[in-house]
């Protein structure tokens, strides 16, 4: 698509502070699909196109809209996965099949359809290095930034606490694994085998895996687990400073 069409559908830029750029964000800007294909069960990815102008930093979202009559007003936040300098926009994005909501119709969108993408926002960016901790489809915002730092050679130093129900619901794992290696920590709280003991990210699983409490931690996931583990964290004698989050 023409940049030139894309800035005129779009109407001003606004400019948002970033750690290494200052993103441009186009409040509407009319986006075709690429490509689509499943990651899990439930995640499906999408593949967009991208203007040359657009830019966005690792760990930041977008509202997404559907580009049909009765679905673009309504606005939900995805997670940008790829790199910023990529030459198209990847978001993965869970399907909850039994709500009758916006994810549900994008299950239904594939190559060809059209997406509108809004404001661009995002508390997480990397700082400095530290724990990581996600649950489910809060792993997304760390996607780029993992990416981010395995090419700038960046990622030791750097721990992943990757909480999910079983190992069917994990996202990019292997990709994880390969970046991280011995520092990529996954649970499971409801792994169907023989054998199972329930694990979850508690006060004791923390203090039995993390040393230094001082370091950054960066926690995505829904709000309760989030506001728990920063509630624990702080209680271990991390800084509010040093705790970045989102649900």
């Amino acid at each position: 698509m023409e940049d030139e069409k894309l800035n005129k559908e779009a109407g001003p830029i606004v400019e948002v502070p970033g750690e290494n750029k200052t993103a441009q964000l186009y409040p509407h800007i009319i986006l075709q699909v690429l490509e689509t294909s499943y990651i899990t069960h439930d995640v499906k990815r999408f593949v967009l196109e991208k203007p040359s102008d657009y830019i966005f930093n690792p760990g930041q979202s977008v509202n997404i809209s559907i580009n049909l009559p009765e679905w673009k007003n309504e606005l939900r936040p995805f997670t940008f996965t790829n790199l910023p300098d990529d030459d198209y926009l990847e978001f993965m994005i869970k399907i909850y099949r039994d709500h009758n909501g916006v994810t549900q119709k994008l299950e239904s969108i594939n190559k060809g359809d059209e997406l509108i993408l809004h404001d661009i926002f995002g508390a997480i960016q990397y700082k400095e290095n530290g724990v990581f901790i996600s649950a489910g489809s809060g792993i997304t915002p760390f996607l780029s930034i993992f990416r981010y730092l395995n090419k700038k050679k960046r990622v030791k130093g750097n721990i992943l606490i990757y909480s999910n129900k079983d190992h069917s619901d994990v996202i990019m794992g292997e990709s994880l694994h390969t970046m991280l290696k011995d520092n990529f920590i996954t649970i499971f709280t409801r792994e169907n085998v023989v054998g199972f003991i329930e694990k979850r990210i508690d006060r004791d699983f923390l203090i039995d895996h993390i040393k230094n409490f001082k370091q950054n931690f960066y926690i995505c996931g829904p709000e309760s687990f989030v506001l728990d583990l920063k509630k624990i964290l702080l209680s271990l004698g991390a800084s509010v400073d040093n705790i970045i989050f989102e649900y």
